[in-house]
């Protein structure tokens, strides 16, 4: 039986302080980076949308507020509750948390990856799936063995997996009561792997109960945690829209994305450059970067860069990686 997508909740987790984007992340959640046209938790909440789900429940701890705040400016009409993970202790603990929250089918979705893919497929499954895909190196992952599309096993990050077929970010429980009974009991037992609650345990467990699990493979699938994989997301959802770009005196090489409120001038930008709100940049040449809002850019030229909010880079230099509310001024070759 096909459920409809209003009978589903959202859980959304993050909580994550993101250190591997330091120093973007000790000022700004990891989740609010942006990549293409708006923050990466934006790009999320619209495919959840798009799917017809409106009901969702974020999992906040890092600058929590500051994600509140973005929800609640940017979808004021979005059915939003929210639950703090006060200590870090994996993804099960986080998704355990939203117990209260949620009732009837749910689906996961992590808060740090963008996903490409068809989100009904996984809501009229018939059963519960997740969504997987061949890695290089599965170790990283939480990984299944499968016997069709049945999970038969997973284990989380194991020193020498069965398959490379890793757990990529979508989860969905046609009952959410199933789920939260195993991680329950997870909680209780004080069960832990790699010092954490794992949500994948929770689904081993169900597995081996009898549980009927499936895999869903996906083809796209977008790691934002590190400064390099976070320009990669870029390039990405760039390359799969057209924006409208205002400019003065100044060529642009698609794909670009320059927010409106942006003043940007005698300036040559792209491809794959996204420039935030309120941003300014003048006499530049940019490529490849993230620009984000407020920050402003004179007299440089770079590329593979990420800018914080607010920073300001003076100076001909190829490459730099500013958090929120730095300065770099080059003159003549030195740093002031």
């Amino acid at each position: 039986m096909k459920l409809k997508p209003e009978y589903f909740t959202a859980v959304v987790p993050v909580a994550g302080a993101g250190t591997r984007l330091r120093p973007h992340t000790y000022t700004y959640p990891k989740v609010l980076l942006t990549v293409g046209n708006k923050p990466i938790l934006g790009h999320i909440i619209d495919r959840l949308l798009e799917a017809g789900i409106r009901k969702m429940c974020f999992i906040t701890g890092y600058m929590g507020d500051k994600i509140k705040n973005y929800i609640g400016t940017a979808y004021p009409g979005l059915a939003a509750s929210f639950v703090e993970q006060t200590e870090q202790k994996g993804l099960g603990h986080a998704v355990w948390l939203s117990g209260k929250k949620v009732n009837g089918p749910a689906i996961v979705m992590l808060g740090d990856t963008i996903i490409s893919a068809d989100l009904k497929k996984f809501m009229n499954c018939g059963s519960d799936c997740l969504a997987v895909k061949e890695v290089s190196d599965p170790r990283r992952f939480g990984v299944v063995e499968l016997s069709g599309d049945n999970i038969i096993s997973m284990t989380e990050k194991p020193e020498n997996p069965k398959t490379n077929l890793a757990i990529v970010g979508i989860y969905c429980f046609r009952d959410s009561s199933d789920i939260y009974s195993a991680l329950n009991n997870l909680v209780d037992s004080g069960r832990l792997t790699r010092g954490e609650i794992q949500l994948t345990d929770a689904l081993a467990d169900m597995v081996a109960a009898g549980h009927t699990i499936k895999a869903l493979p996906i083809e796209g699938w977008f790691d934002c945690g590190k400064p390099d994989t976070l320009l990669e997301t870029n390039r990405y959802i760039l390359g799969k829209g057209v924006f409208p770009n205002r400019t003065v005196n100044s060529l642009v090489i698609p794909p670009v994305y320059i927010s409106p409120s942006a003043d940007v001038r005698e300036s040559i930008i792209g491809p794959y450059v996204s420039v935030g709100d309120g941003a300014r940049i003048e006499r530049a040449i940019v490529s490849d970067s993230i620009i984000n809002e407020y920050a402003v850019l004179k007299d440089i030229s770079l590329g593979r860069s990420l800018i914080g909010p607010h920073a300001v880079v003076h100076g001909a230099i190829e490459s730099v990686n500013v958090g929120e509310n730095s300065e770099i001024i080059f003159d003549m070759g030195s740093e002031k």
